[in-house]
């Protein structure tokens, strides 16, 4: 029986896969984020260029995964889904029958089931991208395979539930960088063209120097699955993996990461420690909190409040603010000042007649596959799995913050071991025991 130890949220310190120097520059050097001068900001596409046809495998094949593999053939020319790995057959049938529904088979030689399907799919030659859309606690492994492997990758976000993990993905990132493969994540905001001018608009001194902000993302409880008979307990769990924070994070990594990412990229910072809370009264499966309330400290006075919440029937809301000496920022489209009145924002493309659209004509999920394949195709060299790495521990710092009433530094989640995943992956039963999190308890350290 496998054993999954809920309550090693701090653990000692553990630097395995970087080795001490390595660490030490991570960690020295992660509270600052690459200036846009040298990071760069992705191109705006309306497609992909012309060039080598490019075969992409996908890992994980349920909606999300089915989801992203149609955005990477949608994003240009010459593009195809040759191969597919899943836990399950039933998801790799539902999604062959999707893409043969567009009258694009994938052969059932080249579809994988089981925890080693991944290994083989990344040994298919003739795959030269991966999109790697499992439950997030797969993902450094798989990852690590592709770089391996010599593949491109597509990482959907968060991209590891612990800090165990987050240290495996920067090796690899560091590692894809070193031999030339292109990475990009599911930080889709970022690949957004307003939030992108919206960027240069701050940077540029729209609202002076930056001295708050709060995201949020508040909504219904999202989905949940009743254990069917003949499931034993690792595979209810993973069919249900949206609601054990060993498989997706909890909903402050799966979904609110999204925010949180965007207020380290506008801040050009990662923040010193946090502290906050959160409680669960509402939910009915797994392991996971209600409701988190996280506060962000940057240093020099900067702090950003932030706040998921998944029950139904409340005030729901999701986005970005970001406060200045001389105005505020919705982050997406919009500057004002502090009276209240716009001072810049972003012109919305018109329709056929003429009327002003409320959205950007290609969507993000589209467009981040736009830049995927033109980097590949260009040489125009992008890879995104380090900062997306950083926002996720961002995440799971807020996380422990409110699991233990402690307040958590930057370094002290960086070196932590906490490792949430079994010792060993395999069907069969696993101790199910799984305590809420309560704060300020002797077993939460």
């Amino acid at each position: 029986m496998q054993s999954i130890d809920r309550r090693k949220f701090i653990g000692k310190t553990a630097l395995a896969g970087i080795g001490l120097a390595g660490a030490a520059a991570v960690i020295t050097g992660c509270t600052r984020a690459p200036s846009p001068e040298i990071a760069g900001l992705p191109p705006i596409l309306k497609g992909a260029p012309k060039g080598k046809k490019l075969r992409a495998g996908l890992v994980g094949t349920g909606a999300r995964g089915t989801g992203a593999a149609i955005n990477f053939i949608s994003a240009g020319p010459d593009l195809e889904i040759v191969a597919l790995a899943d836990l399950f057959q039933d998801k790799i049938d539902a999604c062959r029958e999707r893409f043969a529904s567009f009258n694009l088979p994938i052969p059932a030689e080249n579809c994988f089931v089981g925890f080693d399907g991944y290994k083989k799919l990344m040994a298919l030659p003739d795959v030269d991208v991966v999109i790697l859309a499992t439950p997030p606690q797969f993902r450094p492994d798989h990852f690590l395979e592709a770089v391996s492997t010599n593949k491109h990758a597509f990482l959907e976000k968060p991209v590891a539930v612990d800090p165990v993990g987050i240290r495996s993905v920067i090796t690899s990132a560091k590692k894809a960088a070193a031999i030339g493969l292109n990475v990009v994540t599911g930080t889709q905001r970022r690949h957004q063209e307003d939030y992108i001018e919206t960027y240069k608009q701050i940077m540029n001194g729209a609202i002076g120097s930056i001295t708050s902000a709060k995201a949020f993302w508040n909504q219904d409880h999202v989905w949940f699955r009743e254990r069917e008979k003949g499931w034993n307990d690792m595979e209810y769990m993973i069919r249900n993996w949206n609601n054990f924070c060993w498989l997706c994070g909890d909903h402050i990594l799966d979904t609110h990461v999204h925010n949180i990412d965007v207020i380290n990229w506008f801040i050009g910072k990662y923040p010193e420690k946090a502290i906050g809370y959160g409680g669960r009264h509402r939910r009915v499966t797994g392991d996971q909190y209600d409701f988190f309330s996280v506060d962000f400290d940057y240093g020099s006075g900067v702090s950003s409040h932030s706040m998921c919440r998944q029950i139904d029937s409340c005030a729901n809301g999701t986005g970005e603010l970001i406060m200045g000496t001389e105005g505020y920022t919705n982050c997406q489209n919009t500057v004002w000042d502090h009276k209240g009145n716009i001072k810049w924002q972003f012109e919305y493309p018109k329709d056929e007649n003429g009327n002003v659209m409320n959205q950007i004509k290609i969507p993000p999920y589209v467009q981040e596959h736009m830049h995927l394949v033109h980097a590949i195709r260009t040489g125009n060299y992008v890879n995104e799995a380090e900062q997306t790495a950083l926002s996720t521990l961002t995440a799971i710092m807020g996380r422990t913050a409110a699991y233990t009433g402690r307040l958590i530094t930057w370094d002290e989640i960086f070196k932590s071991d906490m490792d949430l995943g079994p010792t060993k992956m395999e069907f069969g039963p696993v101790d199910m025991v799984f305590e809420t999190p309560v704060p300020g308890t002797p077993v939460m350290v």
